[in-house]
């Protein structure tokens, strides 16, 4: 009964907007709470509300998206299980209740940097940049949420719309657009109020319009507005690149360091550190479909003689018969063992994941260059689109080893590509081939995948976007799909009755098989 009551209260925290700033229970051991406080600075409310946001996602990365994407599998006979598209309602409230209620800390810093007195163009700035972080995981999932209405609470909103996708999409654009304007003048911000970029002005610009593209780049697919944002996609790389400044390297890759250096005042705990024991962290078998591939391209991600004292640096270890990984979907009475797991901080002459400052991912470089790649390949931009994959390719792996290659140049690489199979770029493959064949798509988004290790849903967004890459089905899935959404919350059912039954009208109905816009012919 307290786990329902707390449930609910939350859920009404984030819908309604009523929260002052949102708890960080334990997984930050500096913060300052200013809840009671008549006026609270921006510089104290971006910190706890980003830590809090990246805590959820990586949480639900761990056991929602990763047992979806086939990067990780349970050993279970038993009925629920995500590996088995089997999703229960109840999966859909954590990341509700998480994003809504931080996402009151967001809104509140760019009405706090508004005023005379603690005006402030770059936390404005930033507010926005990071309510469209959160509001295009919310719409990502869900579909239709409340968006222009949520979190009003405070002003007496008690049951907001639910706003259409489409029309948040186009709400996310104008206000990445105007971030770009806010950031140019590079008003400093208290370095340690940033737990992601220590204060630089201009990585926070770039993080902005590599967000703007990785939007762009998702509702191109729908013929009603497809025009309009290849042209924008063509302004922000070819046309105007001096006007909308990109992610380039790792070096700007926006992410939080766990145990890191990112603050000069606080010191924040990994995720799995704090969300996962030990045990269960060790005790999740890596799917063959992930490890089966980097073995076959002897990855140096995986490579024992490559690693850290003996192991992968993925923290990958042997199971019984080696690097070999458990194949997803597999029917229950089939008998199925642990094999290859991630390393846990309890194993502590290994080095795992679990500990590993460098998971607090929320985007990174590597994917801005498959992002071009893909639009280089489709034709809508200048440049090669061997180039960038090559180039995401070399990102995503210096990432984990940053002294592994060069560039795409490097010796080491071109054996690399050249040695596994279906790394080498082929300009004779077609654009697109949906029967399961290699394709420049296929090749892209394979290593886009591996890329977007540990970012949120992004996996999960991509093969719903795109199809992409081909995913092996187990018998044990029967007639189930690939879920594409989350249900939302039941609470909002008694809640804001009057706007749920008008969202599923409009969207469909309120299951997991329910298309988004973006998804839709």
């Amino acid at each position: 009964m307290k786990k329902i009551k707390n449930t609910i209260v939350y859920t009404l925290l984030s819908v309604l907007g009523l929260s002052t700033l949102s708890c960080t229970k334990d997984f930050t051991t500096v913060n300052i709470d200013p809840i009671g406080e008549r006026e609270v600075e921006a510089r104290r409310l971006l910190q706890p509300a980003l830590v809090n946001v990246l805590y959820a996602n990586m949480i639900r990365n761990w056991n929602f998206n990763n047992q979806l994407m086939q990067v990780s599998v349970e050993i279970s006979d038993a009925e629920g299980k995500i590996f088995r598209y089997d999703v229960r309602r109840t999966w859909a409230d954590y990341t509700w209740n998480a994003w809504y209620t931080n996402m009151t800390d967001l809104k509140d810093i760019y009405t706090v940097a508004s005023k005379p007195e603690s005006f402030n163009k770059s936390y404005q700035g930033i507010s926005l940049i990071t309510q469209t972080w959160v509001s295009s995981l919310l719409t990502d999932t869900y579909g239709d949420v409340p968006y222009s209405e949520a979190n009003m609470g405070k002003t007496g909103n008690m049951q907001p719309v639910f706003d259409k996708q489409q029309d948040i999409y186009a709400d996310m654009f104008k206000k990445l657009e105007e971030a770009n304007d806010l950031l140019k003048e590079g008003t400093a911000i208290e370095a340690a109020s940033d737990p992601v970029y220590k204060g630089d002005i201009s990585k926070w610009r770039r993080f902005g319009n590599s967000l703007y593209l990785r939007l762009l780049l998702r509702a191109s697919g729908k013929a009603e507005v497809a025009s309009t944002v290849i042209a924008k996609i063509k302004e922000i790389v070819d046309t105007n690149p001096a006007e909308y400044p990109i992610i380039e390297n790792n070096t700007q890759t926006a992410k939080i360091l766990w145990n890191g250096t990112n603050s000069s005042t606080a010191v924040y705990s990994s995720p799995y550190m704090i969300g996962i024991r030990a045990v269960d962290f060790r005790n999740m078998p890596i799917c063959d479909f992930f490890l089966g591939k980097l073995v076959s391209w002897e990855d140096p991600r995986v490579d024992p003689a490559l690693g850290i004292k003996g192991v992968s640096r993925f923290g990958i270890d042997k199971g019984i018969d080696g690097y070999v990984g458990v194949p997803s979907g597999y029917e229950p009475g089939t008998g199925v063992i642990i094999q290859a797991h991630f390393n846990s901080d309890a194993e502590t002459d290994k080095f795992t994941l679990q500990t590993d400052p460098n998971t607090g991912i929320i985007m990174n470089s590597a994917e801005v260059s498959f992002i071009l790649a893909e639009a280089a390949a489709k034709g809508w931009i200048n440049g090669s689109a061997e180039n960038y994959y090559y180039k995401g390719m070399v990102d995503a792996i210096t990432y984990w080893m940053p002294t592994q290659y060069t560039g795409p140049t490097d010796a080491k690489f071109v054996k690399y590509i050249t040695d596994g199979v279906n790394l080498k770029w082929n300009p004779a493959l077609p654009l697109e081939d949906l029967s399961g064949g290699n394709s420049k798509m296929e090749m892209i988004h394979i290593q886009k995948y591996y890329a977007m290790f540990l970012v949120d849903f992004q996996q999960w967004f991509e093969y719903r976007r795109t199809g992409h890459p081909f995913l092996p089905r187990g018998a044990g899935l029967g007639d189930r799909k690939m879920p594409a959404r989350l249900n939302y919350p039941l609470v909002t059912q008694s809640t804001n009755p009057t706007n749920y039954k008008k969202a599923v009208a409009t969207q469909g109905a309120d299951d997991i098989n329910t298309l988004v816009w973006w998804q839709k012919p």
